[in-house]
């Protein structure tokens, strides 16, 4: 959708009588050379005409339209818009309201506050309902709050999210913190332990090696001793046999 906007409405003022007084004159001197300006394209300097000319006459409907104007062509839009609103106490007529509104819409559309543009425009066309303009402009302001308010939705959607996700990271983060702080615990308690079985096994070989109690290994050796001892004494004996014995002859 193009946006459609109205040709900017700029009041100029001729002098028709010679009776007005030089405030006056000056007032509409002002705005004349400022709407020249403005029909060249030199906003800047249109801008300060018009503002010379409210400070001639700080009840100027037209000075204030004119200005609200020349700041909108500037892209000034929200300075523009007070300008238009201010200039809605000293408006004059009915149509010159609508055209204020119509402009005041445009400012707040282009500032992307949709939903005073959209308050702007249904203000427009309930002093001109035949203004075709502003009804497309409206339309199109409604397109546009809509699509913002879709976007404010997603965007807190993904902030939801990412908070969700921070949250979890955080949560996960505390669970491995307890989960190095148990293994530490368990490593500290382990080290604790480890000289008491040292003790106990200590314990066990002391417990082997009390008197009355010998281990297989040493009574196989005394086995083995005295099967040798034995022997031994057996060959002994075998020797003493073998031996002749002399006898005294009882005469």
């Amino acid at each position: 959708m193009k946006l459609i906007w109205k040709h900017i409405y700029i009041v100029q003022i001729f002098i028709l009588f010679s009776s007005v007084n030089l405030l006056a004159q000056s007032t509409r001197s002002l705005i004349n050379d400022g709407v020249e300006k403005y029909d060249k394209k030199q906003y800047a300097e249109a801008e300060i005409d018009f503002r010379k000319a409210i400070e001639n006459d700080d009840k100027s409907f037209e000075g204030y339209f004119n200005l609200g104007d020349a700041l909108y062509k500037q892209k000034r839009y929200e300075e523009a818009a007070k300008v238009f609103k201010k200039s809605n106490e000293f408006v004059k007529n009915r149509q010159a309201q609508a055209n204020l509104f119509y402009n005041l819409g445009n400012a707040f559309l282009k500032a992307k506050k949709y939903e005073e543009s959209i308050a702007a425009y249904k203000n427009s066309l309930q002093l001109n309902p035949n203004d075709m303009d502003a009804k497309y402009n409206l339309s199109y302001a409604l397109k546009m709050l809509k699509q913002q308010q879709n976007q404010n939705k997603q965007n807190q959607q993904q902030k939801n999210q990412q908070n969700k996700q921070k949250n979890k990271d955080k949560n996960d983060n505390k669970n491995d913190e307890n989960k190095n702080k148990d293994q530490k615990e368990k490593n500290k308690q382990n080290k604790e332990d480890k000289p008491k079985k040292e003790d106990q096994q200590k314990q066990k070989r002391e417990q082997k090696s009390q008197p009355g109690e010998i281990s297989k290994e040493e009574a196989k050796r005394i086995l083995d001793a005295l099967k040798n001892n034995e022997a031994e004494i057996q060959k002994q004996i075998r020797k003493r046999k073998g031996k002749k014995r002399t006898t005294e002859k009882d005469w």
